[in-house]
């Protein structure tokens, strides 16, 4: 195992983050139209961006197969999550290398905040863009039906996109 610098890992590592889902909610801002696997109970949801500071305390990179850098080969990352300089949460993410020649990363996460944890998961390209929207796959909790994406971007940048995913 070697470790690896944060800008290796590109968008993944050292990054603030703005989660933006669609939950469910008791006084949801707006209703959305049922599914049709739906049982017919209305489903109330509502947006919500969570913007946090993720800040790496650990990564290592996984050597399998042939010595050197090569498919199926892992970053692994752990970070602390903060919310107005406090401690909220932790984010541990899992990136294996599908080519080295251009880069590309299959990256599997999991946010994981008091009220719940948020899954995400992402194609990355190396060098990685300094922002990037990686796809929420589900969640647990008061996330159990998150959806939508997680905009990264360099710390110390607080923008958000005017347009979430439903």
């Amino acid at each position: 195992m070697r470790k690896i610098r944060p800008r290796s890992a590109g968008a993944a590592a050292g990054l603030a983050a703005a989660l933006l889902i669609a939950a469910p909610t008791a006084s949801a801002a707006w209703s959305a139209t049922p599914s049709a696997s739906d049982t017919g109970r209305r489903i109330h949801q509502h947006t919500e961006i969570i913007q946090l500071v993720a800040r790496q305390t650990h990564s290592e990179t996984l050597d399998a197969g042939k010595k050197g850098l090569g498919p199926g080969d892992e970053i692994i990352i752990a970070e602390d999550l903060y919310r107005d300089g406090k401690k909220i949460g932790d984010h541990s993410v899992v990136c294996t290398y599908v080519r080295t020649e251009p880069g590309e990363l299959q990256c599997l996460g999991t946010f994981d905040l008091p009220q719940g944890q948020i899954t995400s998961q992402a194609l990355l390209h190396l060098p990685a863009a300094a922002t990037v929207d990686i796809a929420i796959t589900g969640g647990t909790g008061d996330y159990r039906s998150a959806r939508g994406f997680v905009h990264t971007v360099p710390a110390g940048t607080h923008t958000v996109p005017a347009a979430v995913t439903e």
